[in-house]
């Protein structure tokens, strides 16, 4: 294999996987597997669906979803800003990194757009019959 290719990267030909991408499906483990942890019902139902790290690995938007769907966003977000310098810190703990990215919550629209779509089309379906 040519030195600078890939193994399989993600985007299949010659790029690798950036590090930011790496780094963000570590933090998205940890902080996961903290929330559970976290003795509090407003958290119950919160899936942590994605996190983007910023290249400099200065911030980092965690995507989450939840059962309450938009009329739990703003407790959820309350939270997990409540949360934030505990995840900070576990985090700073479980990777090898000189500093760790400042997180900041917000929901996953992606996920609920197309949840959306997919209850119109099964809408759609059953009208038709």
């Amino acid at each position: 294999m040519a030195r600078n290719q890939s193994r399989g990267g993600r985007n299949g030909g010659g790029a690798k996987y950036p590090r930011s991408a790496r780094v963000g499906e570590t933090l998205r483990e940890i902080i996961a597997e903290d929330l559970v942890r976290f003795d509090d019902e407003r958290l119950e139902f919160v899936t942590v669906t994605g996190i983007d790290v910023d290249p400099e690995l200065n911030r980092a938007t965690v995507f989450f979803d939840s059962l309450a769907g938009e009329e739990g966003d703003e407790e959820i977000i309350e939270a997990l800003a409540e949360y934030r310098v505990r995840l900070q810190s576990s985090i700073a703990r479980q990777i090898k990194a000189k500093k760790t990215p400042i997180l900041d919550f917000k929901p996953d629209i992606a996920i609920r757009s197309s949840e959306r779509i997919d209850e119109i089309l099964r809408a759609d379906r059953e009208r038709r019959g």
